[in-house]
């Protein structure tokens, strides 16, 4: 599950214990990458606060395309499981969003989200040889500096979360295995999907 040790779901007190309840809470069961944070949950709030603050300040579907950009160019299964199984739910069929995570630039997006998803990209694979002109490129396309600082804020935010999990050896949550095969296997590029059951945190006794 991880490369480290972390508190187990049913001896979590206090901060950890509240942690691992939020969690379930928005995922239904604690998710593995919450176990990790056992060891600092204050880092794990600020992460909530730092994304939270992040996504408010962008468009729903184009903030999952980016993040699958992200994740895609960091190998992170994890990430690409979480957004794909987002996007797949709440904004594409299966045939389309198996098309965008194959190769986004001709999956039948609008110009805007390709160019986004293609700034996302670069960012990870090499921020230093970005220029003004691949920033002019973007304003093309009507998006403001601010829009850019976000989608940059988003995909850099990503990295720190994406890279933090994998470097802990945390594989992702048995949940995704639901995903359908070709669907599955595209969004697994990196860690493959855990084989341990998930776990919810027991009611306390009366």
């Amino acid at each position: 599950m991880a490369f480290i040790t972390t508190v187990p779901v049913h001896d979590a007190s206090d901060d950890v214990r509240t942690m691992y309840e939020k969690s379930q809470t928005d995922a239904g069961y604690v998710p593995n990458y919450a176990k990790i944070f056992s060891h600092r949950p204050l880092i794990m709030a600020a992460w909530g606060n730092l994304i939270g603050s992040i996504r408010t300040n962008l468009d729903a579907r184009q903030y999952e395309l980016i993040t699958l950009a992200a994740a895609r160019a960091l190998h992170s299964s994890y990430c690409m499981l979480a957004h794909g199984a987002i996007l797949r739910q709440q904004f594409y069929p299966p045939e389309q969003l198996t098309a965008i995570v194959d190769n986004f630039t001709t999956a039948d997006l609008a110009p805007v989200d390709v160019a986004i998803m293609s700034f996302a990209e670069h960012i990870v694979r090499d921020a230093a040889s970005l220029t003004g002109e691949d920033i002019q490129h973007l304003r093309q396309y009507g998006l403001t500096d601010t829009d850019i600082f976000d989608i940059a804020a988003a995909t850099a935010a990503r990295c720190f979360f994406s890279k933090l999990l994998d470097a802990l050896g945390v594989e992702p949550d048995s949940a995704y295995a639901h995903l359908a095969g070709e669907l599955q296997q595209q969004l697994t590029m990196g860690r493959r999907i855990s084989q341990t059951a998930v776990e919810q945190v027991p009611a306390i006794a009366p």
